[in-house]
């Protein structure tokens, strides 16, 4: 079921120009619009993927549909998204949502951390797994990641033992451009995909690094693959419905190549895995 926007919050950083927004269920989300300057193609995308990450078991925010009711709209003129000198209204409808995991104006929320700070993130193994779920899915961006300070709520034994206190965390945001944003197809660049801050692969020895995640996108089910298109609002689809079939049956035939790819990487950015032997 949608949650409904109460409260416009603020504009975000960003190419799709997202708004922060408080709902009615008290959760803050990051809502990117059907109408984004980047294509309604990236809301797919970022659905997507954030399901794929969950069944990898990264860190990567809950998604909503968010409804934005006429009344809200109107109520908020701050709400539009700007091309060049024009104005552009975001529509009442079904937006897509990824939802803060803690409250901002009570937990601080970090785009970088310090060196010291990011050798000590609790979840520093779900860089490893990323790369490889970006690797498959032809991230077109850089990895883009946020940083907060809490206690585990959920862990996994990928991760390890669980925290006992309060540490920092990263969780993986921005996925709009995976399958190559709204083009919808793999271009496989070994540039692309890496997190900026390289010594998050520090721990990167050779390809045996990035298991299990190697494991799991090979032998990825292709269930948990119909279950999350199925879950997409049509009208972000518009007529595409044929063409994401493609893209996901080739997304589907590719989980293979992945060690491939990063072997790739690994050869043109050598810089990028400073400890691999």
């Amino acid at each position: 079921m949608p949650v409904r926007a109460r409260k416009l919050i603020r504009k975000m950083r960003g190419g799709a120009q997202a708004h922060l927004i408080e709902a009615e269920d008290g959760d803050f989300y990051v809502l990117k619009s059907t109408n984004n300057p980047q294509h309604r193609r990236v809301l797919v995308n970022e659905w997507l993927a954030c399901a794929f990450l969950r069944y990898l078991q990264i860190f990567v925010p809950d998604t909503a549909l968010v409804e934005l009711t006429p009344e809200f709209v109107g109520g908020h003129p701050d709400l539009y998204l700007s091309l060049g000198s024009r104005r552009e209204p975001i529509p009442p409808g079904i937006h897509f949502g990824s939802r803060l995991a803690v409250h901002p104006d009570r937990v601080a929320i970090f785009d970088f951390l310090p060196d010291k700070l990011l050798n000590k993130l609790e979840n520093r193994v779900d860089f490893l797994g990323t790369l490889v779920f970006d690797k498959w899915a032809g991230n077109a961006d850089s990895r883009q990641a946020v940083f907060f300070r809490a206690r585990a709520k959920h862990w996994t034994p990928l991760k390890g033992d669980a925290p006992a206190k309060v540490g920092f965390f990263a969780q993986m945001i921005d996925h709009g451009f995976a399958f190559n944003g709204p083009h919808w197809q793999f271009q496989d660049s070994p540039l692309q995909g890496l997190y900026f801050r390289t010594s998050v692969y520090d721990e990167v020895r050779s390809l045996d690094s990035f298991q299990p995640w190697l494991e799991m996108v090979e032998h990825f089910p292709v269930e948990v693959i119909d279950s999350a298109w199925k879950e997409i609002p049509r009208h972000w689809l518009d007529g595409d419905e044929d063409r994401l079939e493609q893209m996901l049956e080739e997304l589907v035939q590719r989980r293979s190549r992945v060690p491939s790819l990063i072997h790739e990487m690994q050869r043109k950015r050598t810089s990028a895995f400073a400890n691999w032997r």
